[in-house]
């Protein structure tokens, strides 16, 4: 599989080190420690500050598309509808309430076929059931559509928000600092950032929407974030790391990321450990190749291997492999993220063998 690969070495770009600045002889050591303190610290208070100062608006894009789905239309409508726009995730509006009451997106619908596979249900049903109709299933909500949080920022307490059940959002004029804190504190993936003036939604905005934002500022300040991700606690690594191998199913591979609260997986050979790919629960290559939804049912028996060969291959997709190693400085995964606009990068030893992931969230986590 082609993939994008940052270069080796761990220094800010263009070869950028930092240098002790003063501690003379006998104290250099510790003088060069505390000013890399002195300035991690600064360079994260940088912007803590710029978040807290920075409104939603500051996010948005000049031109952009929002869907908004009534509760009444048939999930599957909605789902190609989704897929036809290009788009991950809309706002559910109930009409008899007369209020926004939640998000359904892409991967619910997965979800969905998974319910119905793992049942034996009759999917052909599924054409004639409204999305209002499926979130008060409780069985399906309680299985397949219940979120868990990612192992990384568990803490052990119930999920604090259902997006399928609560419509959580920020006004356009609220800090991005808030905004980061309700994407983390309950693990959301998706934001509503609505008008106040008439409640209406103008965007959506995930954790890669704000890291493009604070890179776009902050990439010319290398000496700020020249620490690498792995000393700075940036991702997850060892064995915490869940990985997948290419003759699973995608019904495990799905059913592993749900349990763990995972967007990817790392795809890697069972035999040698190297990275092959990655697989997204977004990715609906197993749909698109399906006449219907039974098809798309059966399909989910496809391994990964037969699916990633039918996946597009460029490193233009946000959910493309992308790798990285454990050297690599902040301001080097900044520059890259200007460049290719990655959801995560996988972290691989000198052999090509997965140690880590870093993902946005993580990155975006680290100045809250």
């Amino acid at each position: 599989m082609s993939h994008a690969q940052l270069p080796p070495g761990g220094s800010g770009v263009g070869g950028t080190l930092l240098a002790p600045v003063g501690g003379g002889v006998g104290g250099g050591a510790t003088g060069m420690l505390r000013e890399r303190e002195v300035v991690r610290n600064t360079g994260k208070q940088a912007i803590v500050s710029f978040l807290e100062t920075q409104t939603c608006y500051s996010v948005l894009r000049a031109s952009g598309k929002v869907v908004v789905f009534d509760t009444r239309i048939p999930i599957q409508l909605a789902f190609y509808a989704l897929v036809e726009h290009d788009m991950q995730a809309a706002p559910l509006w109930d009409t008899k309430k007369c209020q926004f009451v939640g998000i359904l997106t892409v991967t619910d619908f997965i979800d969905v076929l998974r319910y119905y596979r793992e049942t034996g249900a009759d999917v052909i049903t599924l054409a004639s059931r409204s999305i209002g109709d499926i979130l008060a299933d409780e069985e399906i909500l309680s299985t397949v559509l219940r979120k868990n949080p990612p192992r990384r920022f568990s803490t052990g307490e119930p999920v604090g928000a259902d997006q399928h059940a609560l419509f959580l959002s920020v006004d356009a004029d609220a800090t991005l600092d808030k905004a980061c804190h309700l994407l983390h504190e309950k693990t959301l993936d998706f934001l509503p950032v609505l008008l106040p003036s008439d409640m209406r939604v103008l965007a959506t905005i995930t954790y890669t929407c704000i890291l493009e934002h604070l890179v776009s500022n902050f990439r010319e300040q290398r000496r700020l974030f020249d620490d690498t991700i792995y000393d700075l606690g940036i991702g997850t690594y060892g064995e915490d790391v869940v990985v997948a191998h290419p003759q699973q199913t995608l019904h495990e591979v799905l059913h592993t990321m749900h349990l763990h609260g995972l967007s990817a997986i790392p795809v890697v050979d069972e035999n040698t450990k190297k990275i092959r790919g990655v697989y997204s629960r977004s990715d609906i290559t197993f749909l698109t190749k399906a006449s219907d939804a039974e098809d798309a049912v059966r399909n989910l028996s496809l391994t990964l291997e037969a699916l990633m060969a039918q996946q597009r291959t460029d490193v233009t997709t946000p959910d493309a492999l992308h790798t990285c190693s454990m050297r690599h400085t902040l301001q080097y995964v900044f520059e890259y993220f200007a460049q290719w606009k990655f959801n995560r990068l996988i972290c691989v030893d000198e052999e090509e063998r997965v140690i880590g992931v870093v993902s946005a969230r993580d990155l975006v986590a680290y100045f809250l």
